[in-house]
C-alpha cells in the first residue's frame, strides 16, 4: 500500500503524459505480483469494491470529528477524500503497512457492519498522503490524469506489443492481471480467449464538419439513421437458448455465459435485457442501437400475399425476390424517453418487458457464424450481415435501413428530412472502405447529430465541483418560469469556457443569498441559454420535465430574467 500510495502522489503531482507513464511503468516493472495488478485496475477503472462507498467515509469522519467541521472544511476543500485525509482525528503511522493486496482482499472479504471499523483502523495507521490514497482507491474516485486508455498503452509499451492486443485481451481477463502480466514479459503464453464471451473495443465517430459535408462523394460513404437509443455490443457464442443455461441456487451461472449485452463502454448490462438475450443464438458479435422497438415480434414469413416494401441499400433498391426476411419489416421505434424506462434495471418485471420491448438495429458485424470481420471493409462487413440476416430468425434484431445522397446539397436536405423524426438524432456517414478500427480512427466515420434544442434559463443555485474545479462554481442548476415563480428544469456543468468559468464563478459569490451545505442560492437575475437534445416527462421532479444532456449553451449578461422562457416553452418541446 505504500509503494501505491507513493505512485499515487507522484502521478497527481505530475505533468506530462511521458512522464507519468514512466512512473507506472517503472511501478510495473518493479512490484510484486498481484500488488500491481491491483494498482492497474484501480488505474484504470475495473476495480471495484462492494461496500466502501463515499457515504461510508463521510458518515463516518462525521462520527469520529466535528460535524461543522467537516462541512466547513468540506465545503472549503471541495473534495471528501482529501478532505478526511487531513481532517481524520487519531493518527499512529506504522511502518509496516498492509500491502495493496490485502487491503483489496479485506474490503472486498469483510461484512458490511464492519467496513465501517476496519477504514477506522486502517486511516488511523496512515499518513494524509496514504490515507488519501486508499480513500481514493475505495471510493473509485482516481483522477491522476493517466485513462485507461493511457495504462492499455503502456502496457502494450512495457511488452512491446501493439496496444490492439491488449485492447483485446482486456474485457477477458481480470485483475490482478498475473497472466497477461507474465505475458509481457515473455514469461507465459498469451491468455486464451477464443472461446470467451468478452467485451471487443468498439469504432467510434467524429463529430461532422462543413468541410466533411462539402467532401462528401456519392458512392463512397454508407449513410444511416442514428437513432436516439444506446449504443450497444450483443456476443453470442451458443446455439442454445438464454434460459437453458445452467443456473445455481443463487440465481448465477455455473458455467461461462454463452451471450452477453455491453454497453459502449464494456459495461455488462445483460441483467437489464433479458428479453433480447433469450431471443438470439448463433456465434457473433454484433455492433448496433439497443431501442424500444414495439414490433419485435415480428412475422419473417414470406408467405402468399404478403408484401414487401424495398429497401435502400448502399445506392440500389432491391426488392424481396433480392432481399428476404430482414426487408419485410422496418423497426417501429420508440423515443429514448421509452428507453429509459428499462435502464439500470436489475431484475425487469415482466411487465416492464411486455409495455417497452427492446430490439436492437444492427449497424455492423465483428464477428458473424465465428468468422472475423474487422479486417474487412465496411463494405463487405455489410453484405456479410445482409446475407446473415436472410437467414437468420432472431426476430429482436433489425439490420440498419441505409439511406442514399448523391450530393452535399442532398445530404442536407436528407439531414434536416431525419431529423423530423424524434426517435432519430441524425446521420451516420461511414466510409464504405473502412475498416473496424477501435477507437476514433479519423475520416472514417461521421456522426451528424441534429441541431439541439435551446431554451433561456434562470440560474437558481450553484455547486462547487471536484478535482480541479473545486475552487470554482460550477455546478448550475437553473429554472424557467410558471406564472411569477420559477422552477427547476436542470442542472448543467458544461459548455463554458475556462474564462467563463471564472466569470461565473465571480458573479456566484457576489450575488448569493442562501446557503444550504455545499450549495449556494443566488439571486434570481443570471440568464443561461441551455441546449439540450431532448425534453422528457419526468414525476421525479417539481417542474414535470427532464432535459437530456442538458449543457450551458450561452451566458446572457444582457438579458432580464423576467424574459427568459415559461415552463409552458419548455413543455411544448416535449416529443409527442
Amino acid at each position: 500500500m505504500e509503494a501505491f500510495s507513493h505512485l499515487l502522489e507522484q502521478l497527481y503531482f505530475t505533468s506530462g503524459n511521458k512522464a507519468k507513464a514512466q512512473l507506472i511503468a517503472d511501478y510495473i516493472a518493479n512490484t510484486p505480483d498481484p500488488d500491481r495488478g491491483w494498482a492497474i485496475a484501480a488505474m484504470a477503472g475495473t476495480l471495484r469494491f462492494d461496500f466502501f462507498k463515499r457515504n461510508t467515509v463521510k458518515k463516518l469522519i462525521t462520527e469520529h470529528s466535528d460535524a461543522a467541521l467537516f462541512a466547513m472544511s468540506y465545503d472549503y476543500v471541495g473534495e471528501v477524500s482529501e478532505t478526511v485525509a487531513h481532517l481524520w482525528p487519531y493518527s499512529k503511522p506504522t511502518d509496516s503497512l498492509p500491502s495493496l493486496t490485502e487491503v483489496v482482499e479485506t474490503f472486498a472479504s469483510v461484512s458490511k457492519q464492519k467496513v465501517s471499523d476496519t477504514l477506522a483502523n486502517y486511516l488511523t495507521v496512515m499518513t494524509p498522503a496514504q490515507r488519501w490514497a486508499l480513500l481514493k482507491l475505495g471510493t473509485r474516485g482516481l483522477r491522476i490524469g493517466v485513462s485507461a486508455r493511457s495504462i492499455k498503452q503502456i502496457l502494450a509499451d512495457y511488452g512491446d506489443k501493439d496496444i490492439k492486443e491488449i485492447e483485446t485481451l482486456w474485457h477477458a481477463v481480470h485483475p490482478p492481471y498475473v497472466d497477461m502480466l507474465s505475458w509481457l514479459e515473455g514469461k507465459a503464453e498469451k491468455p486464451d480467449i477464443e472461446n470467451a464471451v468478452t467485451f471487443h473495443p468498439v469504432m467510434l465517430s467524429h463529430p461532422i464538419e462543413e468541410s466533411d459535408i462539402e467532401a462528401f462523394t456519392e458512392n463512397t460513404w454508407q449513410i444511416e439513421n442514428k437513432y436516439d437509443g444506446i449504443r450497444v455490443q450483443l456476443v453470442v457464442k451458443s446455439s442454445k437458448a438464454f434460459n437453458d443455461r445452467s443456473i445455481d441456487s443463487d440465481g448465477a451461472n455455473e458455467d461461462e455465459p454463452e451471450k452477453a449485452l455491453f454497453s459502449r463502454t464494456g459495461d455488462d448490462i445483460s441483467h437489464s435485457f433479458p428479453d433480447l438475450l433469450e431471443s438470439v443464438s448463433g456465434n457473433m458479435v454484433l455492433d448496433g442501437e439497443l431501442l424500444v422497438i414495439h414490433n419485435v415480434e415480428h412475422d419473417n414469413d414470406l408467405s402468399e400475399g404478403s408484401t414487401a416494401q424495398g429497401i435502400t441499400t448502399g445506392n440500389t433498391t432491391s426488392d424481396k425476390s433480392d432481399l428476404q426476411a430482414w426487408s419485410m419489416v422496418q423497426p417501429d421505434v420508440d423515443t429514448f424517453n421509452a428507453l429509459q424506462q428499462r435502464l439500470n434495471k436489475k431484475k425487469p418485471s415482466k411487465a416492464l418487458q411486455s409495455s417497452a420491448p427492446v430490439g436492437l438495429i444492427v449497424y455492423d458485424a465483428l464477428v458473424l457464424d465465428g468468422k472475423d470481420l474487422t479486417e474487412q471493409t465496411l463494405k463487405t462487413r455489410r453484405q456479410a450481415l445482409e446475407r446473415w440476416f436472410n437467414k437468420t430468425d432472431n426476430k429482436r434484431l433489425f439490420l440498419s435501413q441505409t439511406l442514399t445522397a448523391t450530393s452535399p446539397e442532398s445530404l442536407r436536405q436528407l439531414h434536416t428530412d431525419v431529423c423530423q423524426n424524434r426517435a432519430v438524432e441524425g446521420l451516420m456517414i461511414k466510409r464504405l472502405d473502412s475498416k473496424y478500427i477501435p477507437g476514433r480512427p479519423k475520416g472514417k466515420w461521421f456522426k451528424w447529430k441534429r441541431d439541439p434544442l435551446v431554451v433561456d434559463a434562470v440560474m437558481m443555485y450553484a455547486q462547487r465541483g471536484h478535482g480541479k474545479r473545486s475552487s470554482f462554481y460550477s455546478d448550475f442548476t437553473f429554472g424557467t418560469w410558471e406564472d411569477n415563480q420559477l422552477l427547476p428544469i436542470g442542472k448543467a456543468y458544461s459548455g463554458f469556457t475556462d474564462e467563463e468559468l471564472k466569470k461565473l464563478d465571480n458573479w456566484v459569490r457576489r450575488n448569493a443569498v442562501g446557503r444550504f451545505g455545499p450549495v449556494r442560492e443566488v439571486k434570481k437575475e443570471l440568464v443561461l441559454e441551455v441546449a439540450f437534445d431532448a425534453v422528457h416527462p419526468s414525476s421525479r421532479h417539481k417542474s414535470g420535465v427532464a432535459l437530456r444532456f442538458p449543457r450551458i449553451h450561452r451566458i446572457r449578461w444582457d438579458k432580464p430574467a423576467n424574459e427568459a422562457d415559461t415552463l409552458a416553452n419548455v413543455k411544448a418541446l416535449i416529443e409527442s
